[in-house]
């Protein structure tokens, strides 16, 4: 989940970012939230002058639509949706064959739910400073869209309710995975963004650490070395991606008070290095995964496809190591989106058959 390291934006967020900014933060319509900013600077406008106008019952005021769609981008959605694309994949696995579609449904709205109540904390702790990036200052609650008591209560039950899914209708172990994520990212990994650039180290183990929900909600073991490695494949992988989203960006990073890699060392080395460091370690955790099963024509086919798939994104590594930009760092970007979606999908055939 943090891949905010975990937290993982997509190659999509300058455009949305764009948008964002562009739009009017609130609209006309029925009323569910009000913008406590501008609900207190009407009664404060009303106490001053006596001759005014009161405010209107629909100004500060979002309409159901843009609640809904605000509630839905306060749990980070593209991230969720990444990390609900790996649980399929890890609990497949974990299971050793094919997985009731029933189980399969509680499992992801159950880990859906945790990794959007995380988003939605992520985003409560940080909605002063995301007020100062162009990037974030569009989001619900530095844009006044929305109350921070809605935002608390919506956390609260989002986190509650996935957790007593994962506990019902599976057991203690993915339950207990989903809540210790929960409390990595929010209570560690978030407040650390400010402190140390060590950050991203934090924020990768807690992006990745969901894969063990599934493999161990479908009877895999928290001991067996697979599910681990798994782990050690989206460990590694947000490295990169996160490098290029920290290179792009390093300028909103540093205005907002957020200590990066690429804010500690503007020269881009530190960030390559990582860069490079977690493409390889990508591709060494997925052919291990390869030679796990018995057969070595299958560990050498699936090997092959490995490299092959891993290839781009370390490509891309090498060339924003030697000269970091950002047109590299787009492209690293770029490939890392495809890159991380292929291997699992070729580990998990690998184990899976």
């Amino acid at each position: 989940m943090a891949i905010d390291t975990l937290t993982v934006e997509s190659c999509t967020s300058e455009v949305a970012a764009a948008r964002s900014s562009a739009e009017p933060s609130s609209f006309p319509g029925s009323a569910l939230v009000m913008d406590e900013t501008v609900q207190g600077r009407a009664v404060a406008d009303a106490a001053g002058d006596p001759h005014s106008m009161p405010a209107s019952p629909e100004e500060g005021r979002v309409s159901v639509p843009t609640l809904v769609s605000d509630l839905l981008q306060l749990t980070k959605p593209r991230i969720v949706v990444m990390i609900l694309v790996t649980t399929i994949a890890t609990a497949l696995i974990g299971a050793r064959g094919i997985v009731e579609l029933s189980q399969l449904l509680w499992l992801l709205v159950g880990t859906g739910l945790i990794a959007g109540s995380a988003g939605a904390a992520n985003q409560v702790w940080e909605r002063l400073i995301d007020q100062r990036m162009t990037r974030t200052a569009g989001r619900p609650l530095p844009a006044g869209r929305m109350s921070l008591a809605l935002a608390i209560a919506y956390t609260a039950i989002l986190g509650v309710v996935g957790t007593a899914i994962l506990y019902a209708r599976f057991s203690f172990a993915p339950a207990a995975i989903g809540l210790a994520t929960w409390a990595l990212y929010v209570l560690v990994y978030t407040p650390m963004k400010t402190r140390t650039s060590w950050n991203t180290t934090v924020g990768a183990i807690a992006g990745a650490i969901p894969m063990l929900i599934g493999y161990t909600a479908m009877g895999g073991s928290i001991a067996d070395v697979t599910g681990w490695l798994l782990v050690g494949i989206l460990v590694a992988w947000q490295y990169p991606h996160f490098m290029a989203i920290a290179w792009m960006y390093r300028r909103q990073y540093g205005e907002a008070g957020f200590i990066m890699s690429t804010t500690v060392d503007p020269s881009g080395k530190s960030a390559a290095l990582q860069s490079l460091a977690g493409s390889i370690g990508l591709i060494v955790c997925a052919l291990a995964l390869c030679w796990i099963p018995t057969g070595w024509t299958g560990a050498a086919l699936a090997s092959a496809a490995v490299l092959f798939s891993g290839w781009p994104m370390l490509r891309a590594s090498i060339q924003f190591a030697y000269k970091p930009a950002d047109d590299a760092a787009r492209r690293l970007l770029h490939k890392s989106l495809l890159v991380l979606p292929a291997v699992l999908l070729i580990v998990t055939l690998r184990l899976f058959w």
